[in-house]
């Protein structure tokens, strides 16, 4: 496996730019079809409108989203992926699968790391006998 230290920035560069809050869900969401503004808050239940806008602007700073003000009153605006976020998309869903795996494993340990908790001396308490050795 390569060594991330070696990328010479390219996996810390990708990470930077999808690595934002909501980022992967909205990159998701636009992979499926263009959105409008409205649409894709009611597809991202707890998003706030302010951090959709503020990481719309941030992707299309970055060059993944293309936003597209339509000749209407009220302006109606679209925000679709450029042909560069739709080629994270395949890094994305190995990512999510990895990500899910990860979690199973994660939840099948629970045990072990409860059981190696328990057996751990309470906070606040003294060492033992065993540890001090017998009082003099």
């Amino acid at each position: 496996m390569k060594d991330v230290r070696d990328d010479a920035g390219g996996f810390a560069s990708a990470l930077a730019v999808i690595g934002g809050e909501w980022k992967a869900q909205i990159l998701a969401e636009l992979h499926v079809a263009p959105r409008r503004f409205g649409a894709l808050r009611r597809r991202l239940p707890g998003i706030g409108e302010q951090m959709l806008l503020q990481r719309l602007r941030e992707m299309e700073a970055d060059g993944l989203v293309h936003r597209e003000v339509l000749p209407a009153l009220p302006p109606r605006v679209i925000y679709s992926l450029t042909d560069i976020a739709a080629s994270l998309n395949a890094a994305v869903l190995a990512m999510s699968e990895w990500g899910r795996r990860y979690q199973a494993w994660s939840r099948s340990r629970q045990p072990t790391v409860a059981a190696a908790a328990d057996a751990l001396p309470e906070e606040g308490a003294g060492p033992s006998e065993r540890e001090e050795g017998p009082a003099p």
